[in-house]
């Protein structure tokens, strides 16, 4: 059964943006810290963004004022706003709960290129 769909990667010049989107099943999402994790080819997955229940959120360093994580409760729904992006940010983005991942989704596919 799948419960976690991530879509709206695509590919972007150097500088653009994208928002991506996850939709989550209830059982998962609901009161649940949420966050999207990146992984780029020969790498380790990694967290770079994370919201609590509550909506507070942190980010890596190398993300932190260019993206943006946000969460509607009502929809069940993750977004992860990117601007200003990098070729380093590309990767494949999943969306899962934290500190403790599920069962992970397909991804989607961010590529930064000229």
């Amino acid at each position: 059964q799948v419960q976690l769909v991530e879509s709206g990667g695509g590919l972007v010049q150097p500088g653009g943006s994208l928002s991506l989107s996850c939709a989550a099943s209830k059982d998962i999402f609901s009161g649940r810290a949420m966050g999207w994790y990146r992984q780029a080819p020969g790498t380790q997955r990694e967290l770079v963004a994370v919201i609590s229940s509550g909506g507070s959120t942190t980010y890596i360093d190398s993300v932190k004022g260019r993206f943006t994580i946000s969460r509607d409760n009502a929809k069940n729904t993750l977004y992860l706003q990117m601007n200003s992006l990098k070729p380093e940010d590309t990767a494949v983005y999943y969306c899962n709960t934290t500190p403790l991942p599920r069962a992970w989704g397909q991804g989607t596919q961010v590529t930064v290129s000229s």
